[in-house]
C-alpha cells in the first residue's frame, strides 16, 4: 500500500481499533478487532469476528440501497484487519445528532427500512443460516456482558433473563446485526450508512429492534425536553420497519418489547453502561427497566409513555 498522507484514529468503541487513512486517491478506513475489550471488567472475544463482519458487508450490499454499507476493499488475515471505504467527509454519527437534539424521524425511518431489508433478504434462508449461524461472538459480546452480567446484579430477575435468552435462542429466522445502535449509523444529508457488523449472526431480529429502541429511550431520559421527539423517532423507525417485513412477523413487536427492559437495565448495570446518564438518571432508568421486565408493555408507544 502506498505511504498514507495522514492517519487519524476514529472511535472504535470498546472492541476495535479504527483508523481513517488519507491516501492520494482518497480516504479509507482500517479496522482491527481486539481480543480484550476496553472496559473496566474482564471481557474477551474471538478477534476472528472481524472477518464475519467483512463477509456480512459484502453479502448484504446487493440487498440494500447504494451507499447503505461501506465497501470492503481488502483483508489482512494475519492481523485481524480489513479496509473499507469511508463515509462522506461531512457524515456524523446518528448518536451525535441525537445527543444535540437533531432528532429527525425520517432518518429513523430510513434505518427501520434498512433493517427490514436485512430481515427480508435472509428470512428463513438456509444458506444464510449455514453461513452466519454460529452465535459464539453474539454470546461473548451481547448475551454474557448484557444479560448474564445484569442478572447477577439483579438475582431476583434471573428467571426472566434466563427465559428471555431461551426464547430468543429458539427464534432463528433471519440475520441479526447485533449492534443496531445510533453510534453505528453515519448520516450525511438524508442518507445513513450502517457500520460495525462484528456481531452479525443468524438469529432473533427482535434483538436489533429492541437495541435501537433502547438507545432512543435512554437518550430521552438524558434529554427529557426532547422526549416527544425521541418517541416520534421510535414510532417512525417501527412503522418503516414493519412496512417492509416479510409475512409471518406479527410476533416481532411483542418479542422486541420483551428484550427492551432487559437491554435498558443492562446499560446501567451490565458490563457496558452508557456514559451519558448521571446517577439520578440511572436510578430512574433502573426502576423503569425493572417495570418493563415485570410488566411488559403492550406496544412500543406504551413503553415510551412509561418514560
Amino acid at each position: 500500500m502506498p505511504e498514507p498522507l495522514a492517519v487519524d484514529e476514529l472511535g472504535g468503541g470498546v472492541s476495535n481499533t479504527v483508523l481513517q487513512i488519507q491516501m492520494l486517491e482518497g480516504r479509507l478506513v482500517l479496522k482491527q478487532s481486539l481480543p480484550k475489550l476496553r472496559v473496566e471488567q474482564d471481557w474477551y472475544s474471538d478477534p476472528g469476528r472481524i472477518f464475519r463482519e467483512s463477509d456480512g458487508l459484502r453479502s448484504l450490499a446487493p440487498h440494500l440501497p447504494p451507499g447503505s454499507l461501506p465497501e470492503v476493499l481488502f483483508e489482512d488475515r494475519e492481523n485481524y484487519t480489513f479496509a473499507m471505504s469511508a463515509a462522506p467527509p461531512d457524515a456524523e454519527t446518528w448518536k451525535s445528532l441525537l445527543m444535540r437534539g437533531e432528532i429527525r424521524p425520517e432518518i429513523a425511518g430510513r434505518i427501520g427500512g434498512m433493517l427490514a431489508a436485512i430481515i427480508r433478504a435472509s428470512w428463513r434462508d438456509a444458506a444464510w443460516e449455514a453461513r452466519f449461524g454460529d452465535q459464539t461472538v453474539f454470546d461473548q459480546l451481547r448475551l454474557d456482558p448484557y444479560y448474564r452480567s445484569t442478572a447477577r446484579v439483579h438475582p431476583d430477575l434471573a428467571p426472566q433473563f434466563a427465559r428471555l435468552m431461551r426464547e430468543s435462542a429458539a427464534r432463528r429466522v433471519s440475520l441479526v446485526h447485533g449492534d443496531w445502535s445510533p453510534k453505528n449509523f453515519l448520516v450525511s444529508g438524508g442518507h445513513a450508512m450502517a457500520i460495525d457488523f462484528e456481531v452479525i449472526h443468524f438469529g432473533d431480529p427482535a434483538f436489533d429492534v429492541a437495541f435501537l429502541l433502547n438507545h432512543l429511550a435512554l437518550k430521552s431520559v438524558a434529554r427529557p425536553l426532547d422526549k416527544a421527539k425521541y418517541h416520534a423517532a421510535a414510532l417512525q423507525f417501527w412503522e418503516s420497519l414493519a412496512a417492509g417485513l416479510p409475512a409471518g412477523c406479527g410476533w416481532l413487536e411483542e418479542a422486541a418489547l420483551a428484550h427492551l427492559g432487559a437491554l435498558m437495565l443492562a446499560r446501567v448495570d451490565g458490563k457496558s453502561p452508557v456514559e451519558y446518564l448521571g446517577a439520578d438518571s440511572r436510578i430512574g432508568v433502573r426502576a423503569i427497566a425493572r417495570g418493563l421486565i415485570l410488566r411488559p408493555p403492550a406496544s412500543i408507544s406504551e413503553a415510551f409513555d412509561r418514560l
